[in-house]
């Protein structure tokens, strides 16, 4: 268990960590998320035991760090870096061996871990782990960042310690490997290691960690599982932004939206066609970003329909199991012709709701949110096929991440052309 009591740093004379108190059990993975300069990276330095606080204390397993030798702390702890940058020219393989370092005497050679591996089995099993075995004679000067992102970690893992540290850990990694990287770290966590680290991206860190730690102006602001700690609430007073927290629709855990600051008159109408459960989160986005938002047509009993309901929102809607009738279609496409924007989720089409494409092709501007092909989740057939090719080759195709930009660009786009047709 890592403890954490009372700790203060001053560096520079800025006060960096006021009073930080916290505890991290055993096969726990935490991490430290919060703005920049909030305290992370010093945080970390101070549980490792590279830099003293001014006061305060922490414990690694009830013995104070400071009280340890280096080699002892080494031991316990080891330390994935955010500089990666190495100006020896070492080859990876030398490099991801220094892990071993710790259990070898001054005059002494390569020695067996505890469970009886040699060194060279644990580097190479560290190596394999990390997938960094094709880089094993190449310099460690001569890869890139994002390689020697995965080498250092590979080095932790050679340390064979109980505790790791990773100060941003998917920094200088594209979006494929930071997945790995922390599906690794995850594993570590499963099979017992004490994982803290530093994650600045807050839906990763909401994915991935067991519990988080909110650091802002020096204090822990929150603490605990993730769906607590990103809390509206706390991301405004920590971020000074406000957000949008809802679950993600395919993994269900906490997902975190940042809304664009805009002039209060600068929001618009617009109309959403979902259905199934595809478009609660989009709801709350454009709800929270100050759209005038109208949804429909939907099913009664649907969940989209109960959040819209449960938001305030103007909802079209049909009997239950019920197709799209011509009334509500004709209501629906009312609300499409007073938009200003109508956005068509990644919703399955079938003879029941295909009437809802036709009503979008009453729309002006359209954004189609596209996750899934089309024909994945197309069970109307031809007509239907091409009515939505109609939709995106006349609006704009996104994914869910861009939606709040490509709705701006839209509404802006529409009220630009009437106020051209207004002079």
């Amino acid at each position: 268990m890592i403890r954490i009591q009372d700790l203060e740093v001053e560096l520079g004379g800025t006060e960096i960590l006021d009073g930080v108190t916290t505890e991290i059990e055993d096969g726990q993975f935490v991490g430290l998320v919060g703005p920049n300069g909030a305290g992370k990276t010093t945080l970390l330095r101070a549980i490792n035991g590279v830099l003293k606080p001014d006061s305060g204390s922490v414990y690694v397993d009830s013995d104070p760090v400071a009280d340890l030798s280096s080699k002892e702390a080494s031991r316990r702890i080891a330390v994935v870096p955010q500089d990666t940058s190495l100006s020896f020219d070492f080859p990876v393989e030398e490099v991801v061996a220094m892990g071993r370092h710790p259990y070898r005497s001054r005059f002494s050679g390569p020695k067996p871990s505890t469970d009886g591996d040699s060194d060279q089995q644990i580097v190479e099993e560290a190596m394999a782990r990390t997938e960094v075995q094709h880089l094993a004679e190449r310099s460690i000067t001569a890869v890139s960042g994002g390689e020697r992102q995965r080498v250092l970690l590979a080095r932790a893992l050679a340390q064979d310690t109980p505790a790791l540290l990773l100060d941003e850990p998917t920094a200088s990694l594209d979006i494929n490997h930071q997945v790995r990287t922390l599906e690794l770290v995850r594993e570590l966590a499963d099979e017992g290691k004490t994982v803290v680290a530093a994650i600045h991206d807050l839906n990763l860190a909401a994915h991935y960690c067991d519990e988080l730690r909110l650091l802002a102006g020096g204090e822990i602001r929150a603490s605990g599982d993730p769906a607590d700690v990103l809390a509206e609430d706390h991301l405004e007073a920590a971020f000074d932004t406000r957000a949008v927290v809802s679950s993600h629709p395919v993994t269900g855990s906490t997902y975190v939206t940042a809304l664009p600051e805009r002039p209060d008159d600068a929001a618009g109408r617009v109309h959403v066609v979902g259905g199934g459960g595809t478009v609660s989160r989009l709801l709350y986005l454009l709800s929270a970003a100050g759209y005038d938002v109208s949804v429909g047509v939907l099913n009664e009993g649907d969940s989209d329909l109960e959040t819209a309901r449960s938001l305030g929102l103007d909802a079209v809607t049909e009997e239950p199991f019920a197709p799209v009738g011509e009334a509500a279609r004709r209501e629906a496409e009312e609300r499409i012709r007073e938009a200003d924007a109508t956005i068509l989720a990644d919703v399955e089409v079938g003879a029941g709701n295909v009437a809802n494409l036709r009503a979008a092709r009453e729309a002006d501007s359209v954004v189609v949110v596209e996750e899934r092909p089309f024909a994945e989740r197309n069970f109307a057939g031809s007509d239907a096929a091409a009515l939505y090719r109609e939709l995106c080759e006349r609006g704009q195709v996104v994914g869910p991440d861009e939606l709040l930009s490509a709705v701006e660009r839209a509404v802006g786009e529409k009220r630009a052309s009437a106020r051209c047709d207004a002079t």
